[in-house]
């Protein structure tokens, strides 16, 4: 069963063992993970999942999930535009809620 209540503040899980031994897992690292991804995205005007990994030098395993995890938090959002992806495919281009260039204008 998906644990409804950590989800997104924690890397989701369906019902098998290894799903959740992969969430127990990325637990450690998913909160430092979404801190960079959405520091990157905040100062972008728009990237793709492939794109942030890229820029942070780390697997798009790793980061596709963070950008969910920060979609379904209110921090990042489907800007609308698709740019093809590694694989070929049309990937969303998530933008910043809260741009860097506007942090200080608050």
């Amino acid at each position: 069963m998906t644990d409804l209540f950590r989800y997104p503040h924690a890397p989701g899980a369906q019902d098998r063992d290894t799903s959740r031994d992969a969430a127990d897992a990325a637990a450690v690292t998913a909160p430092m993970l979404r801190a960079q991804a959405l520091a990157v995205v905040e100062r972008s005007n728009g990237l793709t999942a492939d794109e942030v990994a890229g820029r942070l030098g780390l697997s798009i395993l790793s980061i596709r999930p963070r950008l969910t995890e920060l979609s379904r938090l209110g921090k990042v959002r489907d800007s609308g535009q698709r740019r093809k992806n590694a694989s070929g495919k049309r990937a969303i281009v998530w933008a910043p809620v809260n741009p860097a260039r506007l942090k200080g204008q608050r």
